[in-house]
């Protein structure tokens, strides 16, 4: 089964981060948020990915010919511009012969969350990644209405009267691929945007049994705050963080903390804890600095204090 990833998003919520590259290549821990992404579609024996991507991001093809430790094979589909996920997977479909997994690159799931889906579509005709948010958040996303976990109806972005529920579906399906026949035959909405849901709701009104299974919770990055907080959280599941072996005179480290190689740093600094500092990046003498990142490119001059900032290049 093939895993398709859309990871042509420029991110511009994400500004000024993703000023020099794409939204799937932003850092977690030394490594893109779309490798953190696949990673959790190989624990579930997916290795066969197409990945769609921007015109302009050579950065993700070198990424994956070339540096990422997963044991992949991906084909590389251009997204000339960006308009939205159906648009996407419609690019992507000539590579796709069967049922395929369809995933965002800015949401993490739990691997077993991605195990339960992979189950449950394999004893029903697809299935679809849900969660229960608060009822503000509905009319953003795509809530369903379902019979035990069987779904019957899914909206995209309802008017909050016309919502069916507060169980929404997330970025993360696994589909038949007659959905991407429907897909190809849909007009667009009242929207007037190609949906995704669209094709969904003509899949089960053809008579396909779709599943939900919920997740309590998954990992969204939308903004710098949100990239802070996800490698926040990461820095807290790997003991001892990663930093250099030398380290310049005067200059003490308090874990937890990750320091990519090729960071700069100056003397008399103290870094931590809850830091987290990209290869390319430059801290001068007599820096502190606590729950931040400091991202490549980025000239920190001498003594600066930094707490609960994002630092780019700009």
């Amino acid at each position: 089964m093939k895993a398709v990833i859309l990871a042509a998003g420029r991110g511009t919520r994400l500004a000024p981060v993703t000023d020099d590259r794409s939204k799937a290549m932003v850092p977690v821990l030394g490594r893109p948020l779309v490798d953190r992404v696949a990673e959790t579609l190989v624990a579930g024996g997916l290795r066969d990915l197409v990945m769609v991507i921007g015109p302009d991001d050579d950065e993700i093809r070198r990424f994956f010919t070339s540096e990422t430790s997963l044991d992949v094979t991906v084909h590389f589909v251009v997204q000339e511009q960006r308009l939205g996920m159906a648009h996407a997977l419609n690019l992507a479909a000539p590579w796709i012969e069967g049922a395929f997994v369809l995933s965002a690159c800015d949401s993490l799931k739990p691997v077993d969350h991605v195990e339960a889906l992979l189950a449950a579509a394999a004893r029903a005709d697809g299935a679809l990644s849900l969660m229960d948010v608060a009822p503000e958040r509905v009319c953003l996303a795509a809530p369903v209405e379902m019979d035990g976990e069987v779904i019957r109806r899914i909206v995209e972005k309802p008017a909050p009267e016309d919502a069916p529920s507060n169980t929404v579906s997330l970025p993360l399906y696994c589909l038949p691929h007659r959905v991407l026949e429907l897909l190809a035959g849909q007009g667009p909405s009242a929207r007037g945007e190609y949906e995704l849901q669209d094709a969904i709701q003509a899949l089960i009104d053809e008579g396909s049994e779709i599943v939900g299974v919920k997740t309590p919770s998954r990992l969204q990055v939308s903004t710098p705050e949100d990239l802070l907080d996800l490698n926040l959280r990461f820095l807290a599941e790997s003991p001892g963080g990663r930093v250099p072996e030398t380290i310049p005179d005067g200059t003490l480290i308090q874990g937890p903390v990750w320091i990519d190689d090729g960071v700069t740093l100056g003397r008399s600094c103290r870094i931590g804890p809850d830091v987290v500092l990209e290869r390319g990046c430059v801290l001068g003498d007599d820096v502190h600095i606590t729950c931040s990142m400091v991202l490549r490119h980025a000239l920190v001059p001498d003594e600066l204090e930094i707490d609960g900032q994002v630092v780019t290049g700009e």
